[in-house]
This record gives C-alpha cells, sequence and structure tokens, in this order.
C-alpha cells in the first residue's frame, strides 16, 4: 500500500475511515443554538462584527459536526486569526497579481469532479511555483479558494482531499518553504477554518522536503497526522485513496492534463463584481 520511507505517517495499510457522525435531522436548531451562544458571549468584539445568517453559522457546524461549543471556538479562532493576520486578507480577489499567479500555476488547482466518496480535490503542483512570488501567496490563493468551496453545503458535508505533488521539485524551491510561513498555515487551515480535511497526499517528494515535512509533524494533531499519506514515486498507491478515474494524466489519471484557467474562471465569476470580504469574514 501507501509508501511513506523513513517518515512514517501512519500504518502501512489503508484504513477504512469511521463512518460519519449522524447530522441533526433538523439543522436549525444547532443554527439557534450556535447563534444564542454567539449573542450570549461576553466578548463583545466577536458578538458585534460576526455575520449570524444561517448559511455563514452553518458552516461552520459542519466542520465540528454539530458539536456547538467546538463549533463557537472555531468561530472564534477563524475571526480573530483573521485579525491579527490581517495583511493575509488584504486585496483577497482572484485578481490580486499574487493571488492569480499561484492559481495560474495549479496552486492550488480543483479538480471538477468529486472523488468516491464524494469529497472534493484540490491538486498543488509545487514544481510550478517560480518563487518570483511568495508562499504567503499561494497560501492566500488556498484559502481564497477553500472559502469559495465551503459555499457548497455538499462540501462542508463531505470535506477535502488535497494532492501536492513535488516531482522535480528543486533544492533551491525549498529554501523558500520558510518553517514560519508553514507553521502559520499549518495554525488557519487546521484550527482556524470550516473545512474538514479527509486526506492529505505528497507524491514525488525528494528527501529535502521529507525533512521539510518533519518540522511541521509537532503542529498537526493526531487526527491530521493519520490522514497524511506520502507517496513517493509510487502512483498507485495513490490511486489506491484517490481513483484515477477522476485524475488528470499528470497524476497518472484517465483524465486530461489539468488546465487550471477552468478554475480561475469559476472563482471569479464566484466572487461577483471581486468584492472585498469585510473584515473578520
Amino acid at each position: 500500500m501507501a509508501e511513506f520511507l523513513q517518515y512514517d505517517w501512519r500504518p502501512h495499510k489503508i484504513v477504512p475511515e469511521p463512518a460519519p457522525r449522524s447530522e441533526p435531522l433538523d439543522k436549525s436548531v444547532s443554527i439557534q443554538a450556535l447563534r444564542q451562544m454567539i449573542q450570549q458571549s461576553t466578548d463583545l468584539e466577536l458578538k458585534n462584527n460576526i455575520p449570524q445568517d444561517d448559511k455563514t453559522l452553518l458552516k461552520f457546524l459542519f466542520a465540528r459536526k454539530f458539536n456547538i461549543p467546538d463549533t463557537y471556538l472555531l468561530v472564534q479562532n477563524y475571526y480573530y486569526y483573521r485579525k491579527k493576520n490581517h495583511i493575509i486578507f488584504e486585496n483577497f480577489t482572484p485578481s490580486a497579481p499574487d493571488i492569480k499567479n499561484a492559481l495560474e500555476s495549479s496552486l492550488p488547482g480543483v479538480l471538477p469532479s468529486k472523488d468516491r466518496k464524494g469529497r472534493c480535490v484540490l491538486i498543488l503542483n509545487a514544481t510550478n511555483w517560480d518563487c518570483n512570488y511568495s508562499l504567503i501567496s499561494i497560501y492566500r490563493a488556498i484559502l481564497l479558494s477553500l472559502e469559495h468551496l465551503v459555499n457548497e453545503v455538499h462540501n462542508q458535508a463531505r470535506g477535502f482531499v488535497v494532492i501536492v505533488d513535488w516531482t522535480e521539485f528543486s533544492f533551491r524551491q525549498s529554501t523558500n518553504l520558510k518553517p514560519s510561513i508553514l507553521k502559520l498555515m499549518i495554525e488557519g487551515l487546521q484550527d482556524c477554518f470550516p473545512a474538514k480535511f479527509k486526506g492529505i497526499h505528497f507524491i514525488g517528494q525528494p528527501w529535502y522536503v521529507e525533512a521539510a515535512l518533519t518540522f511541521i509533524k509537532p503542529f498537526l494533531k493526531e487526527k491530521i497526522k493519520e490522514r497524511i499519506f506520502v507517496h513517493g514515486n509510487n502512483l498507485s498507491t495513490l490511486h489506491d485513496y484517490v481513483h484515477k478515474d477522476i485524475l488528470p494524466a499528470e497524476l497518472g489519471g484517465e483524465q486530461p492534463s489539468y488546465n487550471p484557467e477552468i478554475w480561475i474562471k469559476n472563482l471569479g465569476e464566484e466572487n461577483g463584481n471581486d468584492a472585498k470580504p469585510k473584515q473578520g469574514f
């Protein structure tokens, strides 16, 4: 099965995912309970600045399996992470030059078809990064893409799979994988964003990328560690998890090569007039 080399992330076998926890039949009850918790909070800044419409609150509830206290903590983390790191979210649109550059390089790309478990699949072709824009720019493009993807209830419920292709990623490129930025990204995606990451797959990683992975491991929660798969050059093990019928040719799949313009166009259309999101949300 999956090839983990010397950096072992989880057992050398496919472990079936546990059955998903049942969602409440009446989601409006959970929405109202979360809204009430926010409104009764002594955190006036949070209470006065967070949108409390059903659609927004539902995104967070799905991400924490409708556990109200856990969801409230996620809402807090989301808001204050954006306040603390507000520079990341300035000119936060598909037309921002650095975000556009990243998206044009498939950093990230979004596959048009879901996997066999109904999960949305993001791909990142690391070799395409020419380092003329920073790792923060790639992070901004990832966050912007996810912000739009989690507006779909299906994605909220099923979650996301991420595939990072490190094939031919050079040592020079790896020097731009700044530990402080990697830590910032982990914090933002793991603890401060309303999305469920069901699998993270690395392929074609050279030794110096594996070394970088050992740095980030202490910052990952156990659940996330168990969902990281390091395949090396063995694409067949990737296909055990994400079937090749939805993957592009460069990932050993049956689909044409990935065209980033399709996702860029979808993202631009969803973004409407390119209006800047409110601070915090």
